[in-house]
């Protein structure tokens, strides 16, 4: 049986920490259940996730993402800045500053707006009186 060397997977992975960070993320990995993508040949997780890394049968990249992923405890969600809406009528009108056009206001989708206008209840009649 051949033995996996670093020498075997350093042209895959050219930093030797981030091969260890690497192969010892895919030992984790393979420990909780992750299936292995050669034949285990009675060898300990570490020397399976190295042959892993040697035979390219994953990527290192992708290795990389999944470490970075596990390791994150936030993650930012990319959302869309809310736009400037100007003042209706025009902005020298009189009262009204330069400054005062500048306000933001939110904008509310059709089903926003039909489930408002569903709350509303209708005003309450009066019979008319007869005198």
């Amino acid at each position: 049986m051949a033995r996996v060397t670093v020498e075997d997977c350093i042209d895959k992975v050219e930093n030797r920490f981030d091969l260890v960070l690497l192969a010892s993320h895919r030992a984790r990995m393979v420990s909780s259940g992750s299936q292995i993508t050669v034949e285990r040949d009675n060898d300990k997780n570490p020397v399976v996730a190295l042959r892993e890394i040697a035979e390219t049968t994953l990527s290192a990249g992708d290795l990389k993402e999944e470490l970075v992923h596990s390791l994150q405890k936030y993650v930012e969600v990319d959302e869309p800045e809310p736009e400037t809406v100007p003042l209706l009528g025009a902005a020298g009108a009189a009262g009204v500053d330069a400054d005062d056009t500048d306000i933001m206001a939110e904008r509310m989708t059709e089903e926003e707006l039909l489930r408002g206008l569903e709350g509303l209840t209708p005003p309450e009649e009066h019979p008319d009186e007869e005198e």
